[in-house]
């Protein structure tokens, strides 16, 4: 099956630069608010964000580097961040967004991979990493800090701060060379723009190679289904290193002229939220689902009738927002009940989101359709969207005013998706990257020779074109037996129990699957008060606890068929982290480091099935 939507007559392909000198034709003295350690937001206007760029852009072309070198970006969110990817783009260079909670070691590859000349720094720890593997970097020429720091008396490379560097920028007369206009002739669509390496979830990351005309487009043909206006703030949360934060939150918002707001961290989000009073927010699914966990479980702290009061308005406003987007009048009695339900719950999750926002825009993996329906519930719809790194990412959004909650919407202007026959996601766009860096091979096996780029995902179109994720092609189990499991559906399932934080279902080639658990540590010593002083590691091991995340899997799982349900539960202390290498930088599990680093405890819970299994039938 297949679904497409044809270019606009009057699209003609831009570049990063055409979006930057739109964005900064449009004065406003709100372009970008920023969180002061005193509480207080600064706002940043567009003259002085232009400004900014255009001393580091003059700045860098004064270090002799080659239109194309790479310059890497080591930083977390803020106004920085964007100055400087602006900067670079702006300069003919191409930008390597890097996660600054990578090991160094990682940070290395990235560096040495792209070949980057110069890294941009956040601060002293970043810089700290980065004087740690310049050694193995003799493509390294210049490191450049956001923060004041301190470095050895003559670092190899040399370190400066940004201000110096804005003032050598400053201090470049030539009025032809430092126009915009100059810069904007000198960059062409199909030029690089930037190097994005993928999380690695399966391998080694690989550098995605996406062009001026890749952004462009995906920037001007998404604002055609997103409706959004200079009035509009929104809060950002994701990281910018990672893609769906970047076109959507950082160049999509800057030619849309959103004001934007960065969050000061991941922690501090419910607390901005409230004091921005955002309009729309991307995040990933992970984030969402936090916010019910937390009001699930301040309604159960709140004693048995706030509990009652909360799992009746979500039963109330799941059945109204059924009856809305089903076509479907309420009735009298219905519509009492979810103004009352309304009322006492749902204004108040309004409340904690800075009570003005228009809807949330989720990517980054397949939001669970509980999670959906419970938002639109509260009146805070959520618009869920599809794409790759390798797509710029954006491939299809559901329309604000036409959400089909368990989909990712319908595809974007000028895209074509077509499923293949084992089930895989098949799209072309000008959208679609230029390659993998330094990976023919790689480029090959993605992009065919018709120019389909085979995304991984697997996934179905229905007759009015949504398209519905399923799980990722390699996620995909094949047991023994060869029946098919899709394990996204029924890990989802099993997390939305309040002592499951993470479930990783594995079982490929097995007679059955099983899955590994890292419980909600607080919540299960809550639940088993006599535990309270018992060790992680001796706490998840402990009977009970077994029994009790078996009887969860049971009772989560009934649904599905026989055969795609855990046989067994291998309970492990966790947490999963980014650190400790299980999680990617936008939270994704990496199934390969969970299945070498418990290799023997699922060798042996798969032995004990056996040989029980063997007992039994003797």
């Amino acid at each position: 099956m297949e679904s497409s939507s044809p270019l606009p007559e009057e699209y003609r392909p831009g570049t990063l630069v055409d979006l930057f000198l739109d964005g900064l034709s449009r004065p406003r003295s709100d372009a970008v608010r920023t969180r002061s350690a005193d509480g207080t937001w600064t706002s940043i206007s567009v003259d002085e964000i232009g400004a900014k760029v255009r001393a580091i852009a003059l700045a860098l072309r004064g270090e002799s580097f080659m239109r194309g070198d790479r310059v890497a970006i080591l930083s977390h969110n803020r106004i920085e961040w964007t100055v400087t990817d602006w900067s670079i783009i702006m300069s003919g260079l191409v930008s390597v967004p890097v996660y600054p909670v990578l090991p160094a070691e990682q940070i290395r590859y990235i560096l040495a991979d792209s070949g980057a000349k110069a890294v941009f720094v956040e601060n002293q720890d970043q810089l700290d990493k980065v004087l740690s593997i310049a050694p193995t970097l003799p493509d390294l020429r210049l490191v450049i800090a956001f923060d004041p720091v301190t470095s050895p008396i003559e670092p190899t490379p040399p370190v400066l701060e940004l201000s110096t560097f804005i003032q050598r920028g400053n201090e470049v007369g030539d009025e032809v060379a430092t126009s915009y206009e100059h810069f904007a002739q000198e960059t062409q669509p199909e030029d690089l723009a930037t190097l994005i390496y993928t999380s690695g979830t399966t391998g080694d990351p690989k550098g995605v190679m996406l062009t001026h005309a890749n952004f462009h487009a995906n920037a001007i043909l998404t604002t055609r289904i997103i409706p959004l206006t200079q009035n509009d703030v929104a809060l950002a949360l994701l990281p910018l290193a990672h893609v769906f934060e970047r076109t959507v939150g950082h160049y999509i918002m800057w030619t849309a002229g959103v004001t934007v707001a960065y969050a000061e961290s991941t922690e501090t989000v419910g607390r901005d939220m409230v004091e921005v009073s955002p309009t729309i927010m991307a995040a990933v699914p992970r984030v969402f689902e936090k916010v019910i966990e937390r009001a699930e479980d301040a309604a159960r702290r709140g004693g048995v009738v706030k509990s009652r009061i909360f799992d009746w308005a979500r039963r109330v406003g799941e059945l109204r927002a059924t009856h809305e987007l089903t076509g479907q009048s309420l009735k009298f009695g219905l519509k009492l009940q979810a103004t009352i339900a309304d009322r006492l719950v749902f204004s108040k999750l309004r409340a904690r989101t800075g009570g003005k926002i228009r809807f949330f825009a989720s990517g980054g993996a397949p939001l669970p359709p509980v999670v959906g329906l419970f938002f639109f519930a509260a009146k805070l719809p959520i618009v869920e969207g599809y794409g790759l790194t390798e797509t710029s990412p954006v491939l299809t959004f559901n329309p604000v005013d036409s959400i089909r909650i368990g989909s990712v919407g319908r595809v974007i202007p000028g895209t074509d998706i077509r499923i293949a026959e084992d089930g895989e996601i098949l799209t072309r766009g000008p959208q679609i990257m230029a390659g993998y860096f330094n990976k023919p091979d790689a480029t090959a096996e993605a992009i065919d020779s018709d120019g389909w780029f085979h995304t991984g995902d697997v996934g179905v179109l229905d007759d009015d074109g949504y398209l519905t994720i399923t799980d990722r092609k390699k996620n995909l189990i094949i047991t023994a037996y060869g029946k098919n499991i899709a394990p996204q559906a029924v890990e989802a399932e099993i997390k939305r129990d309040p002592l499951v934080a993470e479930a990783v279902m594995l079982g490929d080639k097995r007679k059955f699957p099983i899955v590994i658990i890292v419980p909600d540590l607080s919540v299960l010593r809550t639940k088993l008060d006599d535990m309270e002083d018992v060790a992680d590691a001796a706490l998840v091991s402990d009977d009970r606890v077994v029994d009790l995340l078996k009887q969860i899997v049971q009772d989560r799982c009934s649904s599905f068929a026989h055969y795609e349900r855990p046989r067994e539960v291998l309970p492990v202390a966790g947490p999963f982290t980014i650190e400790g290498g299980e999680l990617t930088p936008t939270l994704k599990v990496k199934r390969r480091v969970i299945t070498a680093r418990y290799a023997m405890e699922i060798e042996a819970m798969y032995e004990r099935a056996e040989a029980a299994t063997a007992a039994h039938e003797n």
